[in-house]
């Protein structure tokens, strides 16, 4: 069972909003034990959004599944107690703080070493543990514009917002492996260690090849290059009922079964016009608009071509595919999306809603 795969494990979480509690929620996924400490306050996720009936936002709800919730005050000496208490019998901690939050509060990286030899402490943080940047303030939107991820996407007039927000769902994924990888460190040394992740630079970690391309060939214009809507065959279209399609024919097998199959022979020869390919994507535009996206899709899913409708999230869970592959779950009026993985066949488990225990009843049942 996938969820074997943690088993035994105890993981505290003293993060907030998406990248830390996310993190976590696919360690729970693996069999990992997650409590999440929170201050007397709670998570500001709790009421950032559309609140449920109790006062909770389905987005706290959903990244906190398989948790249990405790509310402690580390700025109280009983607080800091419990805490300490905490961390002697955990495997993984993973805080969201600024740099040099959890050393004012007594728990540095030294102190947390003589508490548990073996804990693995997970800082992840906007910018990282060190550099001008290390306590400066961000979101996930400043993030992508300092790694140069907003500069190149998007149409050409102005950058694109990345949604769901980039940087976050990178960070919670380099969390995730960096923690595993320490415990697979951890079974040979029998010692934990410090780890010091920027979600930033989760996101620079995606951005090797833009970087290249600046160095050798000037910064990427948007709308001008291969994968960024310079080439006609690579781009989103306006179908007649106003919907929308996705044209992804780069290879030439594909870009060929698609102009056959539209009765457009004659402009498999234009596939490698210069680009900005500006007038084959005018003659694309005018080819979608002439037919439903449903008339569209009938024909060319068929051709192998390369194609794909642009569903609204509220088709996405009916899709057959989706259906078949089963990771898509609605409980209580929540739609998540279980750790896509197979093992041996297996899935993970459903998840359940989180509970809320004292951290004291949380301490006493580790020891």
């Amino acid at each position: 069972m996938l969820a074997d795969c943690l088993a035994g494990m105890k993981v505290l979480d003293l993060s907030l909003y998406i990248p830390g509690p996310l993190a976590t929620l696919w360690l729970s996924d693996l069999g990992a034990e997650v409590v999440k400490i929170e201050a007397p306050a709670g998570d500001p996720m709790r009421t950032m959004g559309p609140v449920d009936g109790d006062g909770t936002t389905p987005f706290y709800k959903l990244v906190n599944r398989n948790k249990t919730v405790v509310a402690l005050d580390l700025k109280s000496e009983a607080g800091k107690r419990v805490f300490a208490g905490l961390v002697a019998h955990a495997d993984v901690l993973l805080e969201g703080f600024r740099p040099g939050v959890l050393d004012r509060l007594g728990f540095g990286s030294a102190r947390l070493a003589g508490l548990n030899p073996r804990l693995i402490h997970c800082a992840l943080s906007g910018y990282g543990g060190t550099g001008p940047f290390a306590r400066r303030a961000g979101h996930d939107l400043t993030y992508m514009a300092v790694t140069g991820g907003l500069a190149a996407n998007g149409p050409s007039e102005r950058p694109l917002m990345t949604f769901p927000p980039l940087a976050d769902h990178a960070g919670a994924m380099l969390a995730v492996n960096s923690i595993l990888a320490a415990l697979l460190k951890r079974s040979r040394t029998n010692t934990g260690c410090t780890i010091d992740i920027s979600l930033a630079e989760a996101a620079l970690s995606w951005m090797a090849g833009i970087l290249t391309i600046s160095k050798r060939w000037g910064d990427p214009v948007r709308e001008n290059d291969l994968i960024n809507g310079g080439a006609a065959c690579y781009r989103i279209y306006r179908t007649k009922d106003g919907r929308f399609a996705a044209l992804a024919a780069l290879e030439d097998k594909f870009w060929q079964a698609f102009c056959n199959t539209v009765g457009h022979p004659e402009w498999i020869h234009r596939h490698s016009e210069p680009m900005p390919q500006t007038a084959l994507t005018a003659d694309l535009d005018a080819l979608f608009a002439s037919r439903g996206l449903a008339e569209w899709t009938a024909l060319l899913e068929p051709a192998d071509c390369t194609f794909e409708p642009i569903l609204e999230p509220s088709e996405v869970a009916a899709h057959p595919h989706h259906k078949a592959r089963d990771f898509i779950s609605e409980d209580n009026g929540l739609v998540e999306v279980l750790l896509p993985i197979l093992m041996d066949g297996a899935r993970p488990r459903r998840r359940r809603q989180f509970s809320e225990q004292s951290p004291e009843a949380v301490l006493a049942g580790w020891r």
